[in-house]
Parts: C-alpha cells; structure tokens; sequence
C-alpha cells in the first residue's frame, strides 16, 4: 500500500452534484437529495484500505454526533472493483451493515465521482456548507495505523463546529493521507 496525500481543493469550489448506487438500500440517490441543513461532510472511503479501517469506527460516532446536528454524512467507493473486488457494491452493503453506517456508502462505478471532486486517497475528506459551498478539505487528524495517536477527529470536529458557528475555517488544511484510490 503506497502512502497516499490528497490533492489541494480550491477553496471557492462547490460539491460537484451526483448521483449513484447507494449500496444500503440499492437505490439511486443525488447529492441534492443526501445534504444536510447545515452542511455536508463528502468522504471517499473504501473497504480495504487500511487507513479507513483504522477510522470506521470512529466516523459512525462521528456521523451520529453530527448528523443529529444537521451535517450530513456521504460516504463514497470510486475504487475498481475489478482488481479489488473487496470493494465490491455487495461488500460494500456488508461492511456498512457490520460497521453500522448511519449513512449512505455509494458506489462510483464510473469513477466520474471521484475525477470531479480530484479524490486521491482513501480517506479523502470534504466538508461542504449548506450552500455546498466548500468548508474544509483535510485530514480527520493525526492518527494514522500504527502511529499510536489516538483517533479524536479533532482536526475535522473543529471544522464542523466552525461551520456549525457560521464561521470561517481559516486554520492550516493538512490532507488527508491514505491508500490512493484504485483507478481503472
């Protein structure tokens, strides 16, 4: 697994819209009809990744802290699943249903998703205001496998509470770091 950053985001970028499979209820859903009220928090995952695995966890109590405050959470697979075929639609509604997402895990099978948004890393992370205006594109925090930090979300929670203030995120934007995504 080759150590992955994520790309820089321009800061006056609005959510590409989409519409995919989401592989919980095997249905189709647009970004308009998935955003939240107060914001809309974009993450690229995948199944295998390591990097993901080590937040799992952590990104359900995270979703429904802040789903229950009105940012809504989208999580996103645009990897091959060809090649990885972990990364599968019906693995990805079995990982979902064992980790117990409180959201929806979308598939990107064209990875058309993914280019607009210039994903790069599995996490790759883009908080989006009301407006879908661009808030924050950063790293959930210090934690990586194996570092021995303790996940807190810090880095990501002080965003969202900016954005749930009505502030500006104005602090230093470290990319998300992980497995690069599985293009075909």
């Amino acid at each position: 697994m080759a150590l992955t950053a994520s790309n820089p985001f321009a800061s006056n970028k609005k959510a590409p819209d989409f519409k995919l499979l989401n592989t919980l209820t095997e249905t189709y859903v647009s970004l308009q009809e998935s955003k939240g009220s107060k914001g809309t928090l974009i993450l690229f995952i995948c199944n295998h990744c390591p990097y993901v695995i080590h937040i799992n966890e952590f990104l359900v109590k995270l979703a429904n802290e802040y789903q229950a405050k009105g940012i809504n959470f989208i999580a996103i697979s645009s990897n091959d699943i060809v090649n990885y075929p972990q990364d599968s639609p019906d693995k990805m509604k079995e990982l979902a249903l064992e980790v117990g997402y409180p959201f929806p895990y979308l598939y990107d099978e064209t990875q058309e998703v993914a280019k607009a948004y210039d994903a790069a890393c599995t996490p790759d992370i883009f908080l989006f205001d009301k407006n879908l205006n661009i808030h924050y594109h950063g790293q959930l925090d210090d934690s990586r496998p194996g570092n021995s930090i303790p996940v807190s979300g810090k880095d990501l929670k002080n965003a969202m509470n900016l954005l749930l203030e009505e502030q500006a995120y104005t602090g230093k934007e470290l990319p998300s770091m992980g497995c690069g995504i599985k293009w075909k």
